[in-house]
C-alpha cells in the first residue's frame, strides 16, 4: 500500500486570484432527484459499483434549513479565453473496442471479452449482423434506464465479477457490477492522456506535481497520474470503490507511488482543505447528477457545482497547470460548464476547452458515440 502523504501546508501569502475562505456563509440545498450516468451516485455505501456523492446537507437536518459554505471571496480580473467546441475522440485500440452501436445498445471489447450493454445514445441502426452481437461473452438485462438496477448474464461460459485488463501498459480489473458499469469509463483516456503529459513536463523538470482527483471511483486516474510522477490525493465515498482502486494499485505493481485514499465526501474535504491551506497543481471532478455522501450529504450538480468549483479555485497553488471536470447525463451544454469554470477562473489566465468526449467505432466508416461533457482549464 502507498504511504500517505499529508497535504502540505502553504506560508506563502495567497494572491488574490485565489480566493480564500473568509467563514462559513449559506446556500440552500434542494431535495434530490434522479440521478445521471455515473455509478451508483444515488445508492448507499452499502451497494456494489456505488459512487457516493456530496451534497449539501446531512440527513436528518431540517430540509428548510440552507446549508452552511464556506464564504469566498469573488475572483477578479478577465474570464480566462473560451475555446469550443472541442470534440476528444477515443479510437479503438488493443485494450479496448467500441465494435458496434445501435438500436439502444453497443457492443464493446474490453481486453479478451466482448460485453454488450443499453446505450441510450445509440439511437441509429447497428451495423454489424445479428451473429456478432450474439457472440457477447457478458450482456446487461434489466432496467434501460441510465442507473437502472439489471443483471449480467454469460451466454458463452461463467464469468467471474472481475477480469484482468490494461490501459496503455498498467494492469487493472474490470468488474461487473448491477448499474450495467464495469469499473472503467473508457472515454476518460482521452483526459488521461492529457493529464499524464502534463505532470511529466513537469516531473522531467524535477517536480512532483500535486493532484486531486474528486469522485475518483477505481482509481485509475490517480494511477495513471502517479505513474507519471504526480503526488495524489484520490477521494471517493464510497468504501468500496476505495477498495476497488487499491486493489488496482496493487495489481498495476505501483503500491510503493505516494497516494493518499480518502473515504470521505469529496466537497466536506476540499472544504477542510480550502480551510488548512492545502494546494494543488492539477484538480480532476468527475462529479454525478445526484448523489449522498457517507453521513447522508446530498449533491445536486446544478446548485452545487459552481460552489464546488469555486472551492477548487481555491485550492490551486502558485503555479497550476490544469483543472479537468467531466459531466454525464445532464441537460446542460458543454458552454454552461465552460461558463461555470470561466467565472470562477477570473484573473487566473490560461485557456478553458469546453466539448464532448466520444468513442470512435471500429471499422469502416465509424460513428461517434457521444458520452459525456468536458470543460478544462489550461495554464498558458
Amino acid at each position: 500500500m502507498a504511504r500517505s502523504r499529508r497535504p502540505q501546508q502553504s506560508s506563502v501569502p495567497q494572491e488574490p486570484r485565489a480566493p480564500r475562505a473568509k467563514g462559513r456563509g449559506g446556500a440552500g440545498d434542494r431535495p434530490p432527484a434522479k440521478t445521471g450516468d455515473r455509478p451508483g451516485p444515488e445508492r448507499d455505501a452499502g451497494n456494489a459499483g456505488g459512487r457516493e456523492r456530496r451534497g449539501g446537507r446531512p440527513q436528518g437536518e431540517d430540509p428548510a434549513a440552507p446549508a452552511k459554505r464556506l464564504e469566498l471571496e469573488p475572483p477578479g480580473g478577465a474570464r480566462p479565453r473560451l475555446v469550443a467546441p472541442v470534440v476528444l475522440a477515443v479510437s479503438p485500440g488493443r485494450d479496448y473496442e467500441l465494435l458496434d452501436s445501435g438500436d439502444g445498445e453497443k457492443l464493446e471489447r474490453y481486453g479478451d471479452l466482448r460485453v454488450r450493454r443499453p446505450e441510450n445514445q445509440a439511437i441509429w441502426p447497428r451495423r454489424l449482423g445479428a451473429p456478432e452481437w450474439e457472440n457477447a461473452d457478458a450482456l446487461f438485462t434489466g432496467d434501460v434506464e441510465e442507473e437502472g438496477l439489471g443483471r449480467w448474464q454469460f451466454p458463452r461460459e461463467p464469468l467471474g465479477e472481475t477480469w484482468p485488463l490494461a490501459h496503455d501498459g498498467m494492469s487493472y480489473l474490470g468488474r461487473f457490477t448491477s448499474f450495467r458499469h464495469v469499473g472503467v469509463f473508457p472515454e476518460q483516456a482521452a483526459h488521461w492522456a492529457f493529464v499524464e503529459d502534463r505532470i511529466r513536463r513537469r516531473a522531467k523538470q524535477g517536480e512532483a506535481p500535486r493532484v486531486l482527483n474528486l469522485f475518483g471511483y477505481t482509481g485509475l486516474a490517480s494511477l495513471l497520474a502517479a505513474r507519471a510522477g504526480a503526488e495524489v490525493t484520490h477521494v471517493d465515498a464510497s468504501k468500496k470503490a476505495i477498495g476497488w482502486a487499491r486493489e488496482n494499485q496493487e495489481i498495476a505493481g505501483l503500491s510503493g507511488r505516494p497516494i493518499r485514499w480518502i473515504c470521505e465526501d469529496a466537497v466536506r474535504y476540499v472544504e477542510r482543505e480550502v480551510k488548512r491551506g492545502s494546494r494543488y497543481d492539477v484538480i480532476l471532478l468527475d462529479p454525478p447528477k445526484f448523489g449522498r455522501g457517507p453521513k447522508g450529504e446530498t449533491w445536486q450538480l446544478f446548485e452545487d457545482l459552481p460552489y464546488l468549483v469555486a472551492l477548487t479555485r481555491a485550492l490551486l497553488s502558485d503555479t497550476p497547470d490544469c483543472v479537468v471536470l467531466t459531466a454525464y447525463s445532464i441537460r446542460a451544454s458543454f458552454y454552461s460548464l465552460g461558463a461555470v469554470m470561466g467565472e470562477a477562473f477570473r484573473g487566473l489566465g490560461g485557456a478553458i476547452e469546453a466539448g464532448e468526449l466520444v468513442i470512435g467505432e471500429a471499422g469502416e466508416e465509424p460513428r461517434l458515440l457521444s458520452t459525456s461533457l468536458f470543460c478544462r482549464w489550461i495554464a498558458e
